[in-house]
């Protein structure tokens, strides 16, 4: 299920030498491209989710709790949705380039695509900083506040050094997404002949602008996945050797004292803009009956909207993603509940192994994930039919339920597996009745992950599709390419406020320690 399909991309990019063609299409250009915006969107998406979870973990600003549902609502929104909201409001003689009559800002080019990617990395970076935030004992920073040192002081001295291997490993973890992300450099970067290298293993594949393709691409993606293991061991021994021996929960907040309402405002505006900004856009562009039209009273209307819901290949879409998001969620949440129940309950040695062959297609492109389901669908007749999407996903996700339940599942003592098997039960009865049913809970959360990533995939899915097993991700991305960017306004809006929905049922404030 997950050496086989990365394998063939293996095998096959070692069957020739396919460097001349790549270098004779841009390989190089190609290469700097994913580089240098992976970099620079990476490390801004750092800066600014590392200095986001201080603020709201670690400061007393007004409102943390709704300014944290604002700031994280890029987390449940699509790249490529991302994409296309921003385009309405700096596209071409769109949103507020069409406006001021004059252009504001082209989005188009690298410097939207390291806009984009860094938005959406952000969250994550926020997510893992703030856990470790949580980490770090508050006597520490009260020590310092006893010996006379100021908020910022405290955070320049005590927190952010502690917050180190965090800050390395959030890195790490989206430099590996971006330089893996299809949808942005697509939508923002095809059109003016910006290519990165996961938009030129699209572009092989689809345009036949190469006479081996599959070849081709495998090389692409055999370098690929040596960047992806190496960020991969970077990140394990970022954390393996600066692991902090300290224990606790961070309760204390840290005075902003003058500047707390200026912070506070400036938060609010950015919160709302981020949020809000390319909502109105996608809104604006949606309710137009198509592009060029001015928008008056007159003007607007819902038949964008209608059109989407009745349109066959949306429906076809819909319900593909959603069969298909289910049946990863359950096949997904079986296996990586079984791979978890082994590598932590057991003592067999192929347990490390196991457990890096299933997280290793978490670190790869999902378009190398894709062509080697290409190789292997084709071997096992499934090519073209939704089982080859379907066990792309699971290859994909697995890793979101092991992740999941490796944690609770290494912490429930072995007595509890010893007391049913005094009781009479075997070995396995043991395990699945005691340690097993108390994981269900986070099997369950692992699987609920699973189906809302696969319900919105493109990645994994866009080179697998075809007549009648189209996804819902795909279909938009195809409305958007196709120049029916209303329709598509639409349909992405639908998918921005189901995600930010989805988010404001789910954040919640953290809870206080006791003093």
């Amino acid at each position: 299920m997950f050496l086989a399909p990365l394998a063939m991309v293996v095998s096959l990019a070692l069957g020739g030498n396919q460097f001349p063609v790549l270098i004779e299409q841009g390989l190089a250009l190609a290469t700097w491209n994913s580089v240098y915006t992976t970099l620079l969107s990476s490390a801004s998406a750092v800066l600014i989710g590392g200095a986001i979870a201080i603020l709201l973990e670690r400061t007393d600003v007004a409102g943390s709790t709704p300014l944290r549902l604002l700031l994280l609502s890029p987390l449940l929104v699509p790249p490529f949705v991302g994409a296309i909201s921003w385009l309405q409001l700096f596209g071409r003689n769109q949103g507020l380039n069409a406006a001021f009559g004059r252009p504001v800002w082209d989005i188009y080019g690298a410097d939207g695509i390291i806009f984009l990617m860094t938005l959406h990395s952000y969250p994550v970076v926020y997510v893992i900083v703030s856990a470790a935030l949580r980490s770090i004992p508050s006597d520490l920073e009260l020590a310092a506040r006893v010996s006379g040192a100021g908020s910022g002081t405290v955070l320049r001295t005590v927190t952010i050094p502690l917050l180190g291997p965090a800050l390395l490993s959030a890195f790490t973890l989206t430099a590996v997404s971006n330089l893996a992300d299809f949808g942005i450099p697509s939508i923002l970067g095809s059109p003016v002949r910006f290519e990165t290298l996961a938009t030129m293993v699209y572009r092989f594949m689809e345009s036949g602008t190469v006479g081996n393709p599959l070849q081709v691409v495998s090389t692409v993606g055999a370098v690929l996945m040596l960047l992806g293991i190496a960020a991969v061991v970077a990140d394990y021994l970022v954390s393996k050797g600066g692991s902090s021996t300290t224990s606790g929960h961070g309760t204390m907040k840290l005075a902003l004292g003058g500047a707390k309402w200026p912070v506070t405002v400036v938060s609010w505006v950015l919160a709302l803009a981020i949020t809000l900004g390319p909502l109105l856009g996608l809104t604006y562009r949606a309710l137009l009956p198509a592009p060029g039209i001015a928008f008056t009273l007159d003007t607007i209307t819902m038949d964008n909207f209608a059109a989407t819901v009745q349109n066959p290949r949306v429906r076809e879409g819909f319900s593909n993603s959603v069969t298909l998001a289910l049946g990863a969620a359950l096949l997904c949440g079986l296996l990586g509940w079984v791979i978890g129940i082994l590598v932590t309950r057991t003592s067999a040695r192929s347990n490390t192994a196991l457990s890096l062959v299933t997280l290793l297609p978490a670190a790869l492109p999902g378009l190398i994930i894709g062509v080697g389901w290409v190789i292997v669908g084709r071997y096992l007749g499934i090519y073209n039919t939704r089982w080859v999407i379907l066990l792309a996903y699971v290859c994909a996700f697995t890793s979101m339920v092991l992740q999941a339940v490796r944690a609770p599942l290494s912490k429930i003592p072995s007595a509890v597996e010893e007391a049913a098997q005094i009781s009479g039960a075997g070995r396995l009865r043991a395990l699945v009745d005691t340690s097993g049913r108390m994981a269900l809970p986070a099997v369950l959360s692992g699987a609920v992950l699973v189906a809302v990533t696969a319900v919105r995939e493109l990645t994994v899915s866009i080179l697998l599709v075809a007549p009648g097993t189209t996804t819902i991700g795909v279909q938009l991305f195809n409305l958007q390419q196709s120049g029916n960017y209303n329709q598509a306004s639409a349909l992405a809006l639908m998918f921005a406020v189901i995600g930010i929905i989805a988010l404001a049922l789910t954040v919640r404030a953290p809870r206080k320690e006791p003093q």
